[in-house]
């Protein structure tokens, strides 16, 4: 295993601190046990809760030692003489604001030559003082591979049909792809227990799964707040129009997907909306998750600021891994003007979040789609607009006649309501100029009148909301009419 052999080279190399941060204590545990009994080299244990163990083959306990408070343990390592290895499990928070310990941890390491004992420091996160860490070396544990992630599906599903009289899991090829795909940037422990999840409550795994596996996926990553979760996607036939947009995105699916027939095309970077307010930017960058069968991250600008210096920066880059452990997803970088706007009252900070997204855009090798929305594209960095950042922009302007037809009977439908019984032409000839926000709320504010009043809603009671309401485009009308400049010669029809 290539873990195995990557830790086994660094004790090799004679590093006294190693620091494995990883959730799997049990794999990580099992990996240093199998390294030492190999290199006959005395292994042990130490944890708060059982003070300190030997441990022979697997996790068998050969002896046990009293030793439970970490200044006896680090005595205890100083005073032995015969090189081993000793794992600390959770010492993370002993090493706070304790220049003793970290001073004992440091005498361990340099009598190192003397002793050969290997420390080995087993957390879930771990950042070592600086006065020790030029001593140490950092071990990640690989996560599963496609190939291992589906030998662990298929395990579970062993495991349900001998619980279960025999009986087979049932799923498709496609659907099963789709689940070990979404699985990835998983740990072997939770990749088994979202795949057990998937299965144990009917006995199959079917698309219906997905979503719910993501969601999982996402909470396990713990970084709800600045980043969230899209469970709904929308599908396409939700959204009204976007002709262009549609057939875009459907000419590159297979190429993001990385399908075998694929392999000679540059998988897609992303694309950026820019549009009138309640056009439909929102509602496409779902649809687009949905078409693509992928989770949708939504990255909140306005959650990332942090009063003190650099956090800011570090927000964003957390949330861009958080992203690419989500992969294959897609990023909704909703209203991006607001965070990397050209902004010169933020000292600076607008700008530097633009270099560290930048800077990702180019060396991102994970498949994260990017989907930015802008309102205002005066305030946009020319930097971004640039080719080769993003695919494509396309502009979603106010919708025509016959669209707004499609937005009448798709609201219509959502409401239980028969767009039949309504007459839609003169919809959506009443309703010129009205984004499809704003057509939306016409059926509402309809269904709410015609409630109050006891009555139906039928066609006049719409035109009467319409009649009554004032869109953006008049209300904005000069900022409207910039941006439809701007964007008829820079930018793709939506």
């Amino acid at each position: 295993m290539p873990d195995v052999h990557d830790l086994g080279l660094m004790i090799d190399s004679r590093i006294p601190l190693i620091v494995i941060q990883s959730r799997e204590e049990t794999r990580a545990l099992d990996m240093i046990t199998r390294l030492a009994l190999k290199r006959a080299l005395p292994l042990y244990n130490w944890s708060c809760t059982e003070g300190l163990q030997r441990l022979g083959f697997g996790f068998d306990l050969v002896s046990k030692d009293s030793k439970s408070e970490p200044d006896e343990i680090l005595a205890h390592i100083k005073s032995e003489t015969t090189p081993s290895v000793f794992v600390l499990c959770d010492f993370h928070p002993w090493l706070e604001d304790a220049p003793k310990r970290v001073r004992m941890l440091k005498d361990i390491a340099l009598r190192y030559e003397r002793y050969r004992h290997t420390v080995i420091l087993l957390s879930h996160e771990l950042t070592l003082p600086n006065e020790i860490r030029h001593l140490s070396a950092n071990f990640l544990l690989r996560l599963p591979s496609s190939e291992q992630i589906l030998g662990l599906v298929r395990e579970e599903a062993l495991h349900w049909s001998q619980s279960n009289g025999a009986a087979r899991v049932k799923t498709d090829n496609a659907t099963l792809q789709q689940l070990v795909k979404n699985l990835q940037g998983m740990t072997f422990t939770e990749a088994r227990r979202l795949a057990r999840g998937a299965i144990v409550d009917d006995g199959a795994i079917t698309s219906s799964d997905i979503p719910a596996v993501n969601k999982a996926k996402f909470e396990l990553m713990d970084m709800e707040g600045v980043l969230s979760f899209e469970y709904d996607t929308a599908r396409f036939n939700e959204v009204g129009g976007l002709e262009n947009l549609k057939s875009w995105i459907n000419l590159r699916k297979k190429a993001f997907a990385g399908e075998t027939n694929t392999e000679h095309l540059d998988p897609p970077k992303g694309l950026l909306l820019l549009g009138v307010q309640g056009g439909g930017k929102s509602l496409a960058a779902k649809a687009i998750a949905g078409l693509m069968q992928i989770p949708l991250l939504r990255l909140d600008f306005g959650r990332l600021y942090n009063k003190f210096f650099g956090e800011t920066e570090k927000n964003l880059r957390e949330a861009l891994k958080l992203a690419e452990l989500m992969s294959p997803c897609v990023l909704w970088m909703d209203e991006i003007e607001k965070g990397i706007g050209q902004d010169q009252n933020d000292q600076g900070v607008s700008q530097r979040l633009l270099g560290t997204l930048l800077t990702w855009m180019a060396e991102k090798k994970h498949p994260v789609f990017i989907v930015a929305t802008a309102n205002k594209v005066q305030t946009l960095p020319p930097e971004l607009l640039r080719k080769g950042r993003l695919d494509e922009i396309f502009f979603v302007d106010l919708p025509d006649e016959t669209t707004r037809k499609e937005i009448f009977s798709i609201h219509l439908k959502k409401r239980s309501l028969k767009p039949d019984e309504f007459n839609l032409n003169q919809l959506a000839q009443m309703s010129e100029g009205f984004s499809g926000a704003e057509i939306e709320q016409s059926v509402v504010s309809a269904l709410y009148s015609a409630s109050a009043k006891d009555a139906t809603v039928d066609t006049a009671a719409i035109v009467e909301e319409l009649g009554g309401t004032q869109p953006l485009s008049v209300v904005m009308a000069e900022e409207i009419f910039a941006l439809r400049a701007w964007a008829s010669e820079r930018t793709v029809k939506a």
